[in-house]
């Protein structure tokens, strides 16, 4: 089946609002969302406890209702957990994370070095301690590029 160019006429500023208003409200933190070439709305949410297939139904359910409404043309709505690997995007994160490993890149290097695997030691005043290789690092959320949990098994 041939389809024609997908055109938007909302913003990703648009959806964000909506998102950040509504998600709440059901009990559920917007970790990240990502709209395609084609279409597809991708949203990924989190609550205490993780995520379920009837999470993840609810919250469809709701947001296609609400984006008729609202008017917000997309060709599939996809929702689900970040996964294990989850972004980190906000001070909050890195506070709820704190004692768990993160891999961060940097934008610019600190003292020579832009990657970082380590454990999260806290976030103050937008500020994220990770230690790693017996030496701490201070990291300005402003200068994390891309930030994830690296998940530990313990057999």
């Amino acid at each position: 089946m041939a389809t024609g160019p997908f055109f938007c006429f909302w913003s990703n500023m648009d959806i964000q609002n909506i998102l950040d208003k509504t998600l709440p409200g059901l009990g559920y933190e917007l970790v990240d969302f990502e709209l395609t070439a084609q279409g597809d709305l991708r949203v990924f949410i989190d609550k205490e406890g993780g995520i379920t297939v009837e999470d993840c139904a609810t919250v469809s359910n709701h947001l296609s209702r609400l984006f008729l409404v609202e008017d917000i043309d997309y060709k599939r709505l996809e929702i689900s957990s970040p996964g294990l690997d989850r972004p980190l995007k906000k001070a909050a994160d890195f506070v709820r994370f704190a004692g768990q490993q993160a891999k961060i890149k940097t934008r610019l290097p600190i003292e020579g070095q832009k990657n970082f695997i380590g454990r999260i030691e806290g976030c103050e005043n937008d500020v994220v301690r990770i230690s790693f290789d017996g030496k701490t690092a201070d990291i300005e959320i402003s200068n994390i590029d891309k930030a994830r949990l690296r998940p530990e098994f313990n057999f």
